[in-house]
């Protein structure tokens, strides 16, 4: 069995962004027609009691104390997340890292570009090396997941390079071809995967993704030059390192034909129209047969 939590389901910023009047904004601000959402992570777990989170977003403690399943019971002091696993090292996805610094022991894991660049980084040394384990994840190479007491978590973890870019922050140092995971976990019988930011659908991906039960891919923006429009940035989607939802290489015709699994957007920028719920273009997406994540949402994958 693997039980899923969306803990976030926004981009950078959030949903309402902090400094953002724009009309979609100001509907989630108000509660009409569009749902406020935290930036993007899940949990995740075979048992409900032993949890994984996928990524770390500046919004964990909120997330955290507005899941129950997260909540610590019994000793003075504790925690049923075992591991906290990275698909990059953006801002959005290792600032959460420091609202777990309180001495708790938890397992980091990472790509070897991503682990670097905590380690350049000393404010990540607040998370006390003797306590926390920071792991380099083997790339295309299954392992179990074990829990912090080092019984198996009853899950099987694959991490495998996607098409990306290096964190906005070190640019400059160039792209390194792990700086993007994606992430595969299975129970021996069902399996989701999880690609909150991807810059190219590869044949490789639309294979992972058809022989999933559950994919939670990158819904960050609907259209290349969305942002550019809405006068929100001057960037495109492919300059920060995203297909769009609705591009000539995006999500809706590349994995139209992966059937099998639940097929659920994540990551989704507050300019992204799928977020209004009464918006044509949400109306697309769930006719294509997608889910728009909200935070708080479950899944469960068990053998019929």
């Amino acid at each position: 069995m693997i039980k899923v939590i969306i803990l976030g389901a926004s981009a950078g910023g959030g949903f309402p962004q902090w400094n953002s009047a724009a009309p979609a904004c100001l509907k989630a601000h108000q509660g009409v027609g569009a749902k406020a959402r935290t930036q993007a992570s899940i949990a995740v777990s075979a048992d409900g009691e032993n949890w994984f989170l996928l990524n770390a977003s500046p919004d964990l403690r909120q997330q955290i104390l507005s899941t129950p399943a997260l909540h610590h019971k019994g000793s003075l002091r504790g925690t049923p997340i075992q591991g906290v696993i990275l698909t990059n090292a953006e801002i959005d996805a290792v600032i959460g890292l420091l609202t777990m610094r309180e001495r708790e022991p938890f397992t980091l894991m990472g790509s070897a570009s991503t682990l670097r660049q905590l380690d350049a980084n000393p404010i990540f040394e607040a998370l006390d090396r003797e306590i926390v384990t920071r792991r380099v994840l083997p790339l295309q190479h299954p392992f179990p997941l074990a829990c912090k007491n080092g019984i198996s978590s009853g899950l099987t973890l694959e991490a495998f390079t996607v098409p990306g870019k290096a964190p906005l922050y070190a640019e400059k140092e160039g792209t390194r071809s792990d700086d993007t995971l994606g992430i595969s976990i299975s129970d021996g019988n069902k399996t989701l995967i999880f690609i909150p930011g991807c810059a190219e659908i590869t044949p490789e991906i639309v294979d992972r993704v058809a022989k999933a039960d559950l994919v939670f891919f990158d819904g960050t923006l609907w259209q290349d030059d969305e942002m550019i429009r809405a006068g929100l940035s001057p960037k495109t989607g492919h300059r920060m390192g995203h297909v769009s939802v609705n591009g000539e290489d995006g999500p809706l015709r590349h994995l139209a034909n992966c059937t099998i699994p639940q097929k659920v957007f994540i990551h989704i920028n507050n300019s992204n129209p799928i977020l209004l719920e009464n918006s044509q273009e949400r109306q697309a997406v769930e006719q294509a047969g997608w889910i728009v994540a909200e935070d708080g949402m479950t899944f469960q994958l068990e053998v019929a």
